[in-house]
């Protein structure tokens, strides 16, 4: 199929729309500056991916924020670090201030015009209020782990979102599903045979930061390096380049 031959675009939004990672290290800094010797970035992320994914598992449905405060404080305990629950608890509401990567919300605007919208997020509903502002798009519906009791790659979070979209007539050959995440999202999208398409936000770093490495690596329908050249790549499609 062409772009434009989709009608629905699904969306991770945190490593894809919104930089989570960036938002993790300067977050994390009130911890990271006392290690000694210091870790690399992508030490840190790979440590608090594993950790994260871990105590998702454990704990469904916990809600994101509440869920990273225990990340953070797992952290802490990994390094020989004391913390107090306070410091926790700020983390876990520092999501209110990662910033978006910053061709999201012209990629999105543009998109707009051509696809409904959706997002489908290991996040909760007043966290992700203060990543749409910074996106400055409404979206056409919104599926959280706060929604679903659980996070991805859990299938249950993917029935629940195309359940309801088939619900409103939204046909699952029509959606194309958009992430960054091999983990969360490319290998259960592909499991299930749901189009899929691979911002590689990470394609000048190596490893796979804050999420964790998929058993095996999934089949993806595009690849494209940022949401700005998948925007692009449905204009040339358009004007026929």
């Amino acid at each position: 199929m062409k772009l434009s031959d989709f009608k629905v675009l699904t969306f991770d939004c945190y490593g894809t729309l919104i930089d989570w990672e960036s938002g993790m290290i300067a977050a994390l800094t009130p911890l990271t500056e006392r290690l000694r010797p210091a870790l690399s970035r992508n030490a840190i992320l790979e440590a608090h991916g594993r950790i994260e994914a871990a105590q998702q598992l454990a704990t469904p449905a916990k809600r994101y924020a509440e869920l990273l405060a225990v990340v953070y404080k797992r952290l802490a305990e990994h390094w020989g670090l004391a913390v107090s629950w306070q410091e926790c608890l700020t983390y876990g509401r520092s999501i209110a201030d990662w910033p978006a990567f910053p061709d999201s919300a012209e990629a999105l605007r543009y998109l707009k015009q051509h696809y409904k919208l959706v997002i489908l997020s290991n996040v909760d509903n007043e966290s992700f209020a203060h990543s749409n502002a910074r996106l400055g798009v409404a979206f056409d519906a919104v599926y959280t782990a706060a929604d679903i009791g659980s996070y991805k790659p859990a299938m249950r979070n993917f029935e629940y979102m195309l359940a309801d979209l088939g619900a409103r007539d939204i046909e699952r050959s029509s959606i194309l599903h958009v992430a960054e995440s091999l983990f969360h999202d490319h290998v259960p999208a592909s499991s299930i045979g749901l189009a899929s398409c691979w911002i590689h936000r990470r394609h000048g770093d190596e490893g796979f930061g804050a999420t964790r490495p998929p058993a095996t690596l999934p089949k993806t329908d595009y690849r494209y390096e940022s949401m700005a050249a998948l925007a692009a790549a449905h204009a040339a499609e358009l004007s026929g380049n």
